[in-house]
């Protein structure tokens, strides 16, 4: 007869040979344990990365590849295999830029400064112009409307606004091919313009911030045609005194849709230096944290942020993009110092990728899931952008991926989620992962769009709390993706190209 003592280890021999069987871990027999944030952690590298030293990490310069050297040297720290993904990106660098405007036959000149009234289109040419100024309302020039039929631009500098004219009465035909500011200059170009001052009509950004716009659409590259974005307030100051003021100007082609086109008595200067390469090297990085499961440490979860960031333009005017997207970045540094940790290592792999050319309609992730030859085997995509300033958390795809979104919520102990922001649409770099048939949830701030491409964009603007928060829900979001009970794509979605 065997004694109680006996019976039990027994019992605990057969539970330890089936765990071995089945090769569970010590995580399958006890519940999930979280790891904490560290703020000062997170900072730093929001700090860091924002810097001058990274001139606003644009793809293709010397400041991304010191911010990739940069967040390489942290990830192989955790002991994480590197990799990384090169192409080639179209890249223009501003190196100085002079803009004045001045009265025929007078001394006076009013000299704005590069990054307080205004900065360079991404893709704006070099070059000299000194001419008289002619404001052409949107620039469009259709069957709809043509802002160029009763001006004459011929040697003139022209001055518009940007995007298209309000209430969306435009055929899509017009709108698709004048909305971007290397359309606009095509078209200035073509009747005779030999520059182009766009004003900026975004509502995404306070009247008086330079806001930069790296991507202006499709090649060739007019190399010397000098495209500079200037803020509401400069447009506004440049008509000041002159035909009629630029609020007024914009009512009157929205309400009438209808040209308001004249000439201005004003001239202007303008000295672009700028050096473009149609073929600079970049790259993804990629950082590999194996799984501690035999049997799903074949399986991949990415962790995605974009690293790269809209530059500086001359001495005056950086865009450190300290939001946008450092903190997405700093986030995923901080799931990979956490989950590499001894005692919370995922059962499933996870692959940590940095994005080049998400300035390039996110040209990096679309290269990535094109080029990566495990495809087939990434079940989840996590993409972390713009987390440091809004309101709460919006996770996109939640409605589209609800096996994702309730995972997400689940980790939401700071209730930074509200239900009514559940959208099916996944946007950013996810958006390519989701075309191929991954599962994917962008973590983003809700109303977070306050410092968009805008010199402003620094790290005392950080919102700490909603930081740490959003990065405490993602790394328990990522670590129960890696661990849980979540089952992963469709069988069906692995083979989609």
């Amino acid at each position: 007869m065997k004694t109680g003592a006996k019976r039990m280890a027994e019992g605990l021999l057969a539970a330890l040979m089936l765990a071995v069987t089945c090769g569970a871990t010590a995580q399958d027999l006890e519940p999930l344990k979280m790891p904490t944030v560290n703020e000062d952690a997170v900072m730093q590298h929001i700090v860091e990365l924002s810097s001058e030293r990274y001139a606003g990490r644009l793809a293709g310069t010397e400041g991304y590849n010191a911010a990739v050297d940069y967040v390489e040297k942290v990830l192989k720290g955790y002991g994480l295999t590197m990799m990384s993904q090169p192409f080639e990106i179209e890249c223009n660098e501003v190196e100085n830029c002079k803009f004045n405007t001045y009265l025929p036959g007078t001394k006076e000149k009013r000299v704005y400064t590069l990054g307080n009234e205004f900065c360079c289109a991404g893709m704006t040419g070099r070059g000299y112009v000194d001419a008289q100024m002619v404001f052409c309302g949107y620039g469009l020039s259709s069957g709809m409307i043509d802002d160029y039929e009763k001006v004459d631009v011929k040697g003139k500098i022209v001055v518009v606004l940007s995007g298209l004219p309000e209430g969306g009465w435009l055929s899509k035909e017009d709108a698709d091919r004048s909305i971007l500011l290397r359309d606009k200059a095509r078209i200035a170009e073509k009747h005779g313009a030999l520059g182009m001052l766009v004003v900026n009509t975004s509502n995404s950004c306070p009247s008086y911030e330079p806001q930069s716009r790296i991507y202006c659409g499709e090649m060739p590259h007019l190399s010397t045609f000098p495209i500079l974005h200037l803020t509401l307030d400069c447009g506004r100051e440049l008509l000041q005194d002159e035909a009629m003021a630029l609020d007024s100007a914009m009512s009157r082609i929205n309400w009438l849709h209808a040209p308001c086109s004249f000439a201005l008595t004003k001239r202007t200067e303008i000295d672009v230096n700028a050096r473009y390469t149609p073929r600079a090297k970049t790259c993804n990085l990629m950082a590999l944290l194996p799984g501690s499961d035999k049997r799903m440490q074949e399986e991949l979860v990415v962790v995605a942020a974009s690293l790269d960031h809209a530059g500086m333009q001359g001495e005056t005017c950086l865009f450190p993009g300290a939001d946008i997207n450092a903190s997405g970045v700093a986030a995923l540094l901080e799931t990979a110092r956490l989950l590499s940790s001894k005692g919370y290592r995922p059962r499933r792999s996870i692959l940590f990728v940095l994005f080049s050319g998400s300035e390039t309609q996110y040209m990096g992730s679309r290269i990535f899931v094109t080029g990566y030859k495990n495809m087939g085997r990434i079940e989840a995509c996590i993409n972390l952008q713009n987390i440091g300033s809004g309101e709460g958390v919006a996770l996109l795809g939640g409605a589209r991926h609800p096996e994702l979104w309730d995972l997400a919520k689940k980790q939401d102990d700071f209730n930074l989620v509200d239900m009514q922001w559940k959208e099916s649409t996944v946007r950013g770099d996810a958006r390519a992962f989701d075309a191929m048939g991954v599962p994917s949830l962008v973590f983003t701030a809700h109303k977070g769009m306050r410092h968009n491409h805008v010199t402003s964009d620094i790290w005392e603007n950080i919102d700490r709390r909603l930081l740490v928060m959003t990065t405490q829900m993602a790394v328990g979001t990522v670590r129960e993706v890696s661990d849980g009970y979540y089952q992963g794509r469709k069988l069906k979605s692995r083979s989609r190209r």
